[in-house]
């Protein structure tokens, strides 16, 4: 199901790299301080017949400290069933990698874009993560929190004249802090790295 939703991320990432030209925000008198937005990777819950759907909403609520310097909150809720530290290749959501049941998490993060060449931006996200862990009954069995740092390489677009925006980008997110994990799924975890790297994003959003 990841592979699903990073694909269509992807494929929109390429699409509107190609098809939308970016502006510098000084040289632009529609420059707006605040915005609202999410990413198009909310996509993946439309695909039928997942047996493990996402469920993932997000919303972004940011401020434009200046051009260059932005911070925003990031609001997310979503369900996984696989270890995310499974790198791409042939055991990303393969048959039996997959949890003894569930994850359900809440994210409340911030984040901080700096602009530093036309509309390259670099990004440092931190993520707080409140999980509920469901066994294969849809029984809750624990809960715990998971802290997700990411870092991200990405470049904005501004088409209708800076009213939306679009950032493809490619990000590294790593949990250097995770407690209360059952050993049912620690140890399917326990094979793979406490990161996942070359991770597509493709946020937008609406300046006002």
């Amino acid at each position: 199901m990841q592979r699903k939703i990073l694909f269509i991320g992807f494929v929109l990432l390429m699409a509107s790299t190609i098809q939308l030209k970016a502006q510098d925000a000084k040289q632009d008198s529609t420059y707006k301080k605040y915005f609202i937005g999410s990413t198009f990777l909310m996509l993946g819950n439309l695909i039928p017949n997942d047996p493990n759907p996402p469920e993932f909403i997000q919303l972004n609520v940011g401020y434009r400290i200046t051009p260059k310097n932005i911070v925003f909150l990031e609001l997310k809720r979503s369900r996984f069933a696989f270890p995310l530290g499974i790198p791409w290749g042939k055991s990303f959501d393969a048959p039996g990698e997959n949890y003894p049941g569930y994850v359900r998490q809440n994210v409340i993060g911030l984040a901080y874009n700096r602009f530093w060449w036309k509309r390259l931006y670099t990004a440092v996200h931190a993520m707080n993560a409140f999980q509920k862990y469901y066994d294969e009954s849809n029984k809750k069995i624990a809960n715990g929190y998971t802290l997700f740092i990411t870092y991200r390489l990405g470049y904005q677009v501004k088409p209708f004249k800076n009213r939306f925006f679009i950032e493809p980008s490619i990000g590294l997110t790593h949990w250097p802090i995770k407690t209360n994990t059952p050993q049912s799924f620690e140890l399917k975890e326990s094979k793979w790295p406490e990161y996942f790297g070359y991770e597509p994003g493709l946020h937008f959003g609406y300046n006002f």
